[in-house]
């Protein structure tokens, strides 16, 4: 039991942190490297699907 219950505690920290850094990104959404990171994070995104439709 005590197992389980630290693996949810864990789980909902890391779910904490994740969403934590998502509330950081939007603040600093106004300024220019947040831009340039969304920016990264989709064209690899495309990078990926492109990927995969060739298997």
């Amino acid at each position: 039991m005590s197992k389980k219950k630290d693996e949810k505690k864990k789980e909902a920290k890391k779910v904490e942190k994740k969403l934590a850094k998502k509330k950081e990104e939007k603040k600093a959404c106004g300024k220019k490297a947040c831009k340039k990171k969304s920016a990264k994070k989709d064209s690899k995104k495309k990078a990926g699907k492109k990927k995969s439709k060739k298997k």
